[in-house]
This record gives C-alpha cells, structure tokens and sequence, in this order.
C-alpha cells in the first residue's frame, strides 16, 4: 500500500510539472472598438502573423516569438507591443482614439502598458515645436526633464524583464540623442541656411531624360526642389499634390526638380519608378545618395524634404512647405509666380 501511495505521490508531481511548464508561445486576445479592419497584423523585421478580427471586435490568437518588441497594425494604424513567450495578454483599444485608450491586461501586460504610455509622452514631446527655438542653455535644461520623464517611468513601472529596461534606457537615450541632433540642425537652418543667402549646389546629376543637370542650369527661374527615394512612403504620399502643383505652374517662372537620394543598387528601380508614375518636372538621380554634397549641405536627414531656390541662386526656404500643404501656395503667391 506504502508503494501505491509512494507511486502515486511520484506521478503527482509529474503532472504538477507539467501543468506547470511555461507556455512556448504568446497568447494574444482583446477587443477592437471602431475597428478599421476584419484583421491585425503582428509584425517584426523577421516576423509576419495575421489575425482575425470578428465583426463584433473581439480576436484571439497564438504567436510562437523570440522576444522583443512587435508592431501591431490595424489597417490604418500601429502600435507596439513588447511580445515574450509564455505571456497571456488581452489587449482593449478605441482606434477614434487610438494611442490614447490602448491598454493590455494579464501576464506579461506591464512591458506593453509601458510601451503605450511611453508613445504618448513622445508625441508630448514631439509636439513641442518651440523648443527648438530655445536658447541652448534652456534647451539643454529641457532635454534633462524629458531624459528625467522617460527614464522615471521607465523606473515605477514593475515587473520588466532587465533586458527590455536595458533595451528601453538605450531608446531613450537614442531619443535625447536624435533631438538634439535635430536641434542642431534646426539651429544650422537659422543661422546658415537662411533666405538669401547662396544656396548650396549639386552638378553633374544624372537626368532621367538623358545627360546631366546642373543647379547652375536652372538659374533665372526659381527652383523648387524634391528630395526623395523610391523606398519613402511619405514622399511616394506627396507625388499626386506634386504632379498638381507642376500643373498649376506650368509656364511659369520656376523649375520643379526631384532629386532621388536612392542608392546606386536601386538606380533601376528608380528609372521604373518614374517611368511607371509618369513622375513630370526635372528627375534627377544624387551622385552619392545621402553622402552627397549638396544633400549633407543642406542637413537633410530625413525625407520628403522640399527646398526653395530663388533666380538668381539664392536660398528663399531650406526647409519649404510640401506640395500637400496650403502654405505652398501662399509661398508662391508671396513670391508672385
């Protein structure tokens, strides 16, 4: 009897350990109010998984995932979420208010709520245009309150892994960091880039319509200049209020140049790229794409990024209003084009 019992303990604890054993995949569920789409989808650099979504909002799903941080897009837009094995999560979100009502209940929830609130003291901070017209002493006091902001949430939020709070203090250090780069250009805008003064130059860049083109070239016109790759969303976004802006102002007294910062490796798919959208004005391909003369000159780090040269070559606006955006025309009424 002794060893039935013995027996049974032993088969017991088996069972018990097997109950116990950690899941080796992430279960994901919640519901979508004002849903945008009938699916999600989770997604990484090296993962892809879609979900279902049932009329009434409600999803659930299994992911098998190496940890880290994911992207989840509803058909309109994204948020991230921190995704581990082993984790039970249940995800509410209102997309009429998207980032704002995201929120994840169950295991593993804080590294995800964390992700939320975090996206929206970024948009607090982006929001915040004027400071980059802050002297650098107070700028630099600014930078210490938003370092200071992100790094105490980051700090009262319980139960993180050590490796996302190493991976999120080096974000938020990237971020400090890509402001205040973005400060020094702004700074650069104002003091080198300002109207009137000669604009910087680019030669010889290969024309779609065959030879080369100079900025010399355009001169005794204003030039109104795209810069752009094949890979861009947003700059792929402003062709069609481009091709209407070329429209309005055919005949006038300006140029419209695109100048593609692709690599050399995707020459041909620019060449296709105009070909296919009937992409008009000056196309034109940078010689060294983002290390280019007249690009680095310029600081331009990000793209779509529209300049304004007067006829005589010299800077009206280094950083011009997009195609998309009423100011342009405002711009070139001002300028009686």
């Amino acid at each position: 009897m002794k060893k039935l019992i013995y027996a049974l303990s032993i088969a017991l604890v088996v069972l018990s350990c097997k109950e116990e054993a950690p899941k080796d995949y992430v279960t994901l569920s919640g519901t979508i109010t004002n849903q945008n789409s009938d699916s999600l989808i989770v997604r990484s650099q090296t993962y892809s998984k879609k979900i279902n979504v049932s009329p009434d909002g409600s999803f659930s799903d299994t992911l098998k995932v190496e940890a880290g941080n994911y992207n989840l897009f509803d058909g309109s837009e994204s948020t991230s979420i921190y995704l581990k094995n082993g984790f039970d999560l249940n995800m509410t979100i209102d997309t009429k208010e998207f980032d704002e009502t995201v929120s994840y209940t169950g295991t593993g929830a804080e590294a995800s709520n964390y992700l939320a609130a975090t996206a929206l003291l970024q948009e607090t901070v982006f929001d915040d245009a004027e400071m980059y017209n802050l002297e650098k002493s107070e700028f630099d006091t600014k930078m210490e309150e938003v370092n200071s902001s992100f790094k105490k949430l980051l700090k009262e939020t319980k139960n993180l892994d050590t490796s996302f709070v190493s991976q999120q203090t080096k974000q938020i250090d990237g971020l400090i960091k890509y402001i205040s780069g973005s400060y020094e250009d702004k700074q650069y805008l104002n003091t080198v880039l300002v109207k009137g003064k000669i604009s910087p130059k680019f030669a010889a860049y290969e024309n779609f319509k065959g030879g080369t083109t100079s900025l010399e070239d355009l001169k005794g016109k204003y030039v109104y200049i795209d810069v752009w790759a094949t890979w861009c969303g947003p700059c792929k976004a402003e062709i069609p209020f481009l091709k209407e802006v070329e429209k309005a102002y055919h005949g006038k007294n300006i140029e419209f140049v695109s100048i593609s910062v692709d690599k050399a490796k995707a020459h041909e798919a620019w060449k296709q790229m105009v070909e296919e959208k009937e992409l008009s004005g000056i196309q034109l391909f940078a010689d060294n794409d983002w290390k280019s003369e007249f690009v680095q000159a310029y600081k331009i780090n990000g793209i779509p990024r529209f300049i304004l040269i007067d006829p005589q070559g010299n800077i009206v606006s280094a950083d011009a209003p997009r195609p998309s955006s009423i100011d342009l025309k405002v711009l070139f009424d001002e300028l009686k084009i």
